[in-house]
């Protein structure tokens, strides 16, 4: 990855690692036509490129350059808007404490990007004068025929003037195109890099009101609106100044019957706008056996998008059929007022084929001005949502006072807290000072504050009250561990210099070594998104040593061992963070629920309901607070218990190894793969089968007649106007004049017809395919096994589902018909000029030869660069988002900035890709605009030669396609590139059928109702391993439970205690023997049979957005009253009542505004509502207190008491009360001895 000085390509230690571009150097011929990059190009042609083979931008083009110029007219925009108020507006962070009026984000967009846009303007008005000087041309070459002058020397003066406009007009058009990409994509870069940085500075309230998703949006959707208005913003000045010249020009013809074609514009225009804004407008599954009800929901929503895209579809039918027919009623219109407006003037070929020219050139802006006026509305609406986030609420680094004097490393005076401004106070009256160097526990029930009391020492919580001091750096482990997608050496350096003898000695402390032995390539192994391929208590030894390896002065610790069994645990305690631990010399808070701890520690804090109940030193709390000694003596026995190094229970003893199976695939996960290969055809045959062959036939039908029909239209004008001349009869030429318009008129109708047809067919066609390919794609990865979501980043489905759809939906069938009406239009194209000028066949031949070789060429790279570009995009989304995850733990680091160069390496990266490709398309349209040209030039060239043996008309037929042949050709090669490269979205929906699928969730034998009904689970010489070729992760066990027996099993972390639960739910199907529940082999049945008649509370507790009442019963098959009775029984009712919606109370998203405590106790009232003979209890008391815990463990003795429970914990205690345990250990042999 390029480094921060990547951007520039003018420093000299960098030149040897960097290509430069070598632009600069390049002659001016180079430059103009883009010879200078043909180097890529034939690179690509030879081998596939990679990210090395491509040119870097030019210093002022790349984010360290933009982002740095923006932020600065931004911060002068802030504190012209903020002038007059108390204090710095720094760094564009806005505190709302201050009043100000909203400052607008045009005014610095303007500043910073004024002189590319003047730039870029100049350029349209030369590319639109000369786009009206070829049809001027024309009109003279044709006059010359009329008034049968001298053709020769004229005639080859008017055709080199016409090759040296059309060449001119090709380069000025196409250095337009590529400033105006440019600068367009330098907006969205400013626009990105802002919004980073106040993602970095949100105050949670903030937080709260945005989601990841939401956040992510602004950068990808409404940054993404900017720079896409920023592409077409000169068209709202360029249109109408290209549509009054063809007026100008027109009335110089056709006199003032131009203006019933005016009429017909000022008529159509508004009804356009009003369609194009329409368009615009219309834009844990598994375990329970929710597969099918999810997929009904899922499908049921995908209807409504249907029903959508086709309202949009129709509406885009009506749009073409304006864009088709506009030219042909304003030409109709204008012609008939002409005839009515003098019975003697005559339609000349000089005036019929300069007028369609013109009325050609009008076609686009008349299209794309309503586009645009709706693409402004659209971007009015993304600048305000952007603007609504800019000025959000920021983190007040005030709250915090660094500067003070005392030896307390942290003090609260009279602090209160809230999460948001107008919210609940969450902290109260917080008195407090804790020595340096001391250690202090933080105790207390579930929702008591004690995660909350971190948080207002790193300062992200609204202080309105008192005080907080902070003294030195701070480290800071979250409860739920937060992971870099990077190698896990990267994640606990953390940006830090590699110290070898300290970050060994950090590894040994934190009890990594043993799992780096179990690495495949140990600390450099990749960590997947969120850490998807270590556990939750490797996740969570890592972060502390993140933490450990910053050498900070303090350290929060939001309870770290919870995640971890007791042995690490109690190695963590001695070697780290204990009194005789590595951090020994450190201040460190740590919240626990490990009351064993407490004897050794400084301070002891006790929270109660958001305030510091009791504070002291073990021996203070336990002689003076009479229910602190309580609190203890509840636990007492399991103190001992754990102390005890031998289990003084039954147990059965078996081994289970370790499992780290899926590591050995990190490379294949996430590595992008690149399709190198062209596409085949299969990728078009799969897309028209589901598209459906009638529709098919019927979309070419239509499309062919609609040509047919076009090039009928001109060919009738061609003889009309050449009738015209000959006949000097009035009477009959008047009779035949009213004959030629009406059948003028009816082929125009005929055309408007069929390409309403066209259209019709294939938004049908194009919607039966979207159906077919989502729901095939859907019921695909469903059946997909758990292993494949464990192991593949959840974003990766998420993109088939929506970037690959998106392109199905909506842009393939757009690139098909694109290119199916370019290559009608070519091959048109060429037959009529041939039928004119026979000779120009000699030409023809020749000109495709080189036609095709470019094509070829720029096809190849250009695929390649394509996918790079996509490639790099998906790094800026999940940096991003990684980012808001992180967002605590960066913020409390201090590392803001480092993420913020970061963040510009990613999208300097994704510059390098679209710089490149902008490049690459202006090479391609340089040339093939130059085959135009001269295909223009011969037609003129070739008509010259010709001398009189030809009329006026096929002269002006001739040249007037021609004219049109430099377009098509253009669009003919960079559609073909898009339906190659958008393909691979078709590639990528149809992959998941190759894969290897679950068993079925419904087989011919099915259990009897009631099935379990005793709930005996017997494994017989049960065999399992993670995929073939891998070591068995379960050998020979075999065991038997009674009927409503309570089992225990425990065992260190990876020892694969949760393999045997996924073994009972057919997650990791068996290698060998069997396992029966209730005489019933479970391979014999249906997964859904088997799933839906088990319970479990898993380890991470997973909550969807919506209201709690969804998230405790997503079916609604449960009465109000059994909702609170189970909330009830899981001590969630106090927390609920005190809520002020209760039950449809809003779950953020991942329950975001819950406790992890509060989020495992939701999942307990789930399972106590699905009431089933065998539960299983994965670590679900991992996160609560020993109180809570001990209340749960109650719950489920009276309330399952009848039930089979396989209950999997750390804790000793959780266990007690099983009759029987499975252990693992690691000296047995592999059969289980009694």
């Amino acid at each position: 990855m390029a480094t921060a000085a990547s951007g520039s390509c003018n420093q000299s230690n960098l030149q040897t690692l960097q290509k430069c571009s070598p632009e600069e150097n390049a002659s001016f011929f180079s430059k103009i036509t883009y010879s200078w990059y043909s180097r890529i190009i034939t690179l690509g042609y030879k081998k596939p490129l990679e990210r090395e083979d491509l040119f870097e931008l030019n210093e002022s083009d790349s984010p360290y350059t933009v982002c740095p110029n923006f932020e600065k007219h931004w911060r002068k925009e802030l504190l012209k808007a903020t002038k007059g108020l108390k204090g710095p507006c720094d760094k564009g962070v806005i505190s709302e404490k201050a009043s100000f009026q909203k400052p607008s984000l045009l005014y610095p967009l303007w500043q910073t990007f004024r002189f590319l846009l003047i730039k870029v303007a100049i350029l349209k008005v030369a590319a639109d004068i000369l786009a009206f000087m070829s049809p001027q041309i024309m009109k003279e070459m044709i006059t010359l025929y009329e008034n049968h002058s001298d053709l020769r020397w004229k005639g080859y003066g008017y055709a080199i003037a016409l090759l040296v406009v059309v060449v001119l007009q090709t380069l000025v058009h196409q250095l337009y195109q590529r400033f105006n990409m440019l600068t367009s994509v330098k907006i969205k870069t400013a626009a990105v890099g802002l919004i980073y940085r106040k993602a970095l500075s949100l105050a949670n309230s903030s937080r709260r009101k945005y989601t990841t998703g939401d956040i992510v949006n602004l950068m990808s959707a409404d940054a993404q609106q900017l720079m896409e208005l920023t592409v077409n913003l000169n068209l709202l000045w360029s249109a109408p100044f290209q549509i009054l010249m063809a007026i100008v020009f027109l009335w110089q013809e056709l006199g003032p019957s131009v203006l019933a074609g005016v009429a017909v514009l000022v008529l159509v225009i508004p009804i356009n706008a009003f369609v194009a804004a329409k368009v615009k407008r219309l834009r844990i599954l598994k375990l329970y056996a929710w597969e099918p009800s999810y997929q009904k929901k899922v499908v049921e929503i995908r209807e409504h998008e249907i029903d959508v895209l086709k309202s949009s579809g129709y509406l885009t039918t009506f749009s073409m059929l304006t864009l088709t027919c506009i030219p042909f009623m304003v030409s109709l219109a204008t012609f008939g007022v002409y005839f009515l407006l003098d019975q003697e003037n005559v339609l000349t070929a000089t005036k019929v084929f300069t007028s369609i020219s013109l009325f050609n050139i009008l076609r686009l802006p008349l299209f794309d001005l309503p586009t645009v006026i709706s693409a402004v509305a659209q971007t009015k609406v993304s600048l305000g949502r952007l603007e609504d986030f800019l000025y959000s609420e920021d983190l007040d680094p005030q709250d915090i006072n660094t500067n003070y004097s005392g030896n307390h490393a942290v003090g609260f005076i009279g602090a209160s807290f809230r999460w948001e401004k107008t919210g609940p106070s969450i902290l109260n009256n917080l008195n407090m000072k804790i020595p340096e160097g001391s250690l202090v526990a933080v105790v207390g029930q579930v929702g008591s504050g004690k995660s909350s009391l971190l948080s207002a020492i790193l300062g992200e919580m609204n202080k309105f009250e008192g005080t907080v001091q902070r003294k030195g750096s701070v480290a800071y482990v979250s409860q739920q561990a937060w992971m870099q997608n990077s190698i896990l050496q990267e994640n606990i350096l953390f940006g830090s210099d590699l110290n070898r003898p300290y970050y060994e000695r950090v590894l040994e402390a934190c009890a990594l070594l043993p799992d780096l032995d179990q690495l495949p390539n140990r600390d450099q192994t990749e960590i997947g998104e969120r850490g998807v391929n270590i556990s939750v208590g490797q996740k969570q030894r890592v972060s502390l040593a993140r933490a450990v390896y910053s050498n900070a002065d303090l350290y929060l610790l939001d309870d770290p061992l919870s995640a971890v069994d007791v042995h690490v645990g109690k190695h963590l305690f001695e070697k780290l963070i204990g009194p005789s631990g590595l951090l020994k010399n450190k201040t460190r808070i740590l919240v626990t629920h490990n009351l064993t701890l407490l004897p050794q520690t400084d301070v002891i804090i006790v929270m109660e309901d958001g305030r510091i109940a009791h504070m002291g030193t073990y021996q203070e709390l336990l002689s003076e607070r009479a229910n602190f000694a309580e609190l203890l003596q509840v636990f007492s026995a399991e103190n001992k218990s754990e102390e005890t190094p031998q289990m003084k229970i039954h147990c059965f003893l078996f081994k289970i190894n370790s499992v780290y199976v899926f590591f050995l695939m990190f490379n294949f996960i996430f590595m992008i793969k690149m399709h190198l290969k062209l596409m085949s055809m299969s990728v078009i045959l799969k897309y028209l089968q589901a598209f459906g062959w009638l529709w098919v036939w019927l979309t070419l039908a239509a499309y062919l007649g609609q040509n047919a029909v076009a090039i009928g239209k001109k060919l009738w004008l061609s003889t009309w106007s050449a009738e015209e001349e000959k006949n000097k009869d009035l009477t009959e030429w008047k009779h035949l004049r009213n004959n030629k318009l009406g059948i003028y008129g009816l082929l125009g109708f005929i055309q408007g017809l069929l390409v309403c047809y066209g259209a019709y067919v294939l938004t049908r066609g194009s919607l039966c395919a979207s159906r077919t390919l989502h729901n095939h794609m859907l019921a695909n990865v469903l059946h997909l096994p758990l292993q494949y979501f464990e192991t593949n980043p959840v974003g990766q489905i998420i993109n088939r589902f929506t970037k690959d759809m998106f392109i199905i939906d909506l842009r393939f069938h757009y690139y098909l018909r694109t290119w199916l009406n370019c290559t009608l239009d070519v091959i048109g194209t060429i037959l009529v000029i041939m039928s004119a000028s026979p000779l120009f066949i000699l030409v023809v031949i020749p000109l495709g030869y080189l036609y095709f070789i470019i094509q070829r060429y720029y096809i190849a790279s250009s695929r390649q660069i394509r996918r790079l570009a996509g490639a790099s995009h998906s790094p800026v989304i999940s940096h991003f988002s990684e980012t808001l995850l992180g967002l605590s733990t960066i913020r409390a680091f201090g590392h803001q900035e480092r993420f913020i160069r970061q963040n510009k390496e990613v999208v300097n990266e994704n510059l390098v890709c679209f710089y490149n490709n902008v490049i690459s398309n202006r090479w391609l349209a340089v040339r093939l605009e130059f085959l135009g040209n001269l295909m223009v030039f011969f037609a003129a060239l070739f008509a010259v030669l010709a001398g009189n043996t030809v009329n006026s008309s096929t002269v002006g037929l001739s040249i007037s396609y021609a004219l049109n042949i430099t377009q098509s050709l253009n669009f003919w090669v960079r559609k073909a590139c898009e339906i190659e490269t958008n393909g691979v979205s078709i590639e990528r929906v149809c992959e998941y059928e190759k894969m290897d699928k679950e068993a079925p969730w419904i087989m011919s034998k099915r259990p009897p109702m009631g099935w379990p009904s005793k709930g005996i689970i017997e494994f017989i010489n049960y065999q399992a391993r993670y995929r073939t070729g891998l070591d068995l992760a379960l050998q020979d066990v075999s065991f038997r439970t009674h009927s409503k027996e309570k089992v225990g099993i425990v065992g260190r972390t990876g020892a694969g205690k949760s393999t045997l639960t996924n073994c009972l739910f057919r997650i990791i199907e068996r290698d060998g023997g069997k396992i029966i529940i209730d005489g019933i082999d479970i391979s014999t049945i249906g997964l859904h049979d088997l799933r839906g008649n088990l319970n479990i509370i898993p380890q991470d507790p997973v909550l969807f957005s919506g209201t709690l009442q969804s998230n405790l019963d997503p079916f609604g098959k449960y009465s109000d009253h059994e909702l609170w009775e189970a909330v009830e029984l899981c001590d969630l009712k106090n927390f609920v009542q005190s809520l002020p919606k209760k039950l449809l109370h809003e779950i953020s998203e991942g329950g975001e505004n819950l406790s992890v405590g509060q989020r495992q106790l939701v999942c307990l009232a789930r399972a106590l509502l699905r009431k089933t003979k065998i539960l299983i209890l994965d670590e679900a008391t991992a996160s609560v207190d020993m109180e809570t815990d001990n209340l749960v463990q109650y719950t489920i003795r009276r309330e399952f008491h009848n039930c089979t429970v396989l209950t999997v914990a750390h804790r000793l205690h959780t266990i007690m009360d099983s009759e029987s345990c499975k252990h693992k250990l690691l000296a047995s042999p592999f059969n289980l001895p009694e």
